[in-house]
Formats: C-alpha cells, sequence, structure tokens
C-alpha cells in the first residue's frame, strides 16, 4: 500500500491507510486523556489526533526503515498537545499554581540535596498534606509541552526542538550531540527521584500500563498514581528546564 500510495498516487491505498491507523490516534489520544481533566472531551482530542495521522502519512519516508506507528504516534500526540494549546484550556491561575510548585520542588531540591517528599513541600508551601494534593490532582495536565518547544535553552543548539529528538529524524552531527546530553541529563535526574515516582514512571511511559493499572500495582488509588506522576513531572521539568 505504501507503494501504490507513495509512488503512484493511488488514493484508495492513501485512505485504506488511514483506516488502518485511526485505532493509533484512538490509542494516543485515550492515553493523554489519562492526564487531563474530566471536562477535556476525547473526541476532541482524536480529532486533532487525526490531523496529526494526516501530516505523517503525507511526511512519512519508508525508505528510512522505520515504522510508521513509531514516527506517526509522535506526530499525533503533538498535533493534539497543540490543539490543546490552541484552545488555551489551562486556566492561568492553574499554570500559576504550576509555576509555584515546580520553584518550591526546586528550592528544596537544592537545599536539601534530594528530591523532596509530599510533605516536605506541602509545608514550603503552607499547606496541609490532602490540600497539597487536591493542587497536584489539579495540575494534572498542565506539564504537556508541544514538540515544536526548544529542546534546550542553549541558543548555540541551532534551534533544535523536541521533535527532533525522536528515533525517525535525521540529525545534524551537532543535533546529535544536544540528543545525547539531553537523554543523559533526562536518565540522571530520574535517577534522583524517589523509587515510587520512578516506578510510576517505568510503568507508565515503558509498560504503557494505564494509571489505573498502575494503582493496582501500587495498591493505591487512580488519583494517587496521578498525583505521584503530576509531582515527577514537574520536578523533571524544573530541573531540566
Amino acid at each position: 500500500m505504501w507503494h501504490r500510495y507513495k509512488q503512484a498516487g493511488d488514493l484508495q491505498a492513501r485512505e485504506q491507510l488511514l483506516e488502518e491507523h485511526i485505532p493509533l490516534v484512538k490509542y494516543v489520544a485515550g492515553r493523554l486523556a489519562m492526564n487531563l481533566p474530566s471536562s477535556v472531551d476525547v473526541g476532541d482530542l482524536e480529532s486533532f489526533g487525526f490531523f496529526g495521522l494526516l501530516d505523517a502519512l503525507e511526511k512519512y519516508d519508508a525508505a528510512r526503515n522505520t515504522k510508521f506507528e513509531t514516527y506517526a504516534t509522535t506526530r499525533i500526540r503533538g498535533a493534539i498537545i497543540d490543539g490543546l494549546r490552541s484552545l488555551d484550556w489551562v486556566p492561568r491561575s492553574t499554570r500559576s499554581k504550576a509555576r509555584l510548585v515546580e520553584s518550591q520542588i526546586y528550592e528544596l531540591t537544592n537545599d536539601l540535596g534530594r528530591t523532596p517528599t509530599n510533605e516536605e513541600v506541602a509545608a514550603a508551601l503552607g499547606l496541609g498534606l490532602e490540600e497539597y494534593y487536591g493542587i497536584l490532582s489539579e495540575l494534572k495536565g498542565a506539564n504537556l509541552f508541544s514538540l515544536d518547544e526548544a529542546a534546550a535553552s542553549d541558543q548555540t543548539a541551532d534551534n533544535l526542538k523536541i521533535l527532533d529528538l525522536v528515533v525517525d529524524q535525521a540529525l545534524l552531527p551537532d543535533q546529535q550531540v544536544v540528543e545525547q546530553e539531553s537523554v543523559e541529563e533526562l536518565a540522571a535526574a530520574i535517577e534522583e527521584l524517589p523509587e515510587r515516582e520512578q516506578l510510576v514512571l517505568a510503568l507508565y511511559y515503558h509498560e504503557d500500563l494505564t494509571l489505573k493499572e498502575i494503582g493496582h500495582v501500587l495498591q493505591v488509588s487512580e488519583s494517587r498514581v496521578s498525583q505521584i506522576h503530576t509531582k515527577a513531572i514537574m520536578t523533571l521539568r524544573k530541573r531540566l528546564s
């Protein structure tokens, strides 16, 4: 089908390829929806994702021997996140809280020489533990980022974008250096997280478990897993910013 579409411009083959990969759009949208407020409609996410699938179909190069699913997943996810950003679905007050919590975690990490516990962050914010957990629940999804954002703040990085770090992109030598450094910094930052936060990240991103499934593994509620995930992502984002 790829040969018929790319080489011969067969529109029927294009339609077949689109239909075959619609479930991928639903999968990616469903994964993202688990970290978003219930007010966000999954149907809207799937609509955004479909445009990402169209973009992937047009730009995919089968000669690179990269699985289309790998390439398309990145494009679909990016299209969904860009669509959400265009709606400005996260209230300004929520973004303000996210920056405050991130900064507090960062300061405590520097002062303590380790990742602070939830109790320590809550105390530093002048909040009770349950109130702090409530804020983490409110902040879930506020840490989504666009694949068009810069991967590094260093201007010598030749405007390398996060999208450039996916495996199917052909990087220039200097970009490859930035990619390797980014991976190493991320790995080092993850290793400094508490064991439970590392486990949640591994189960969610590597094993593709849902938050509910992770809750069964850890014997905690789905909302608690979401809070652990949110704190881990905020810690990593602040460290790497």
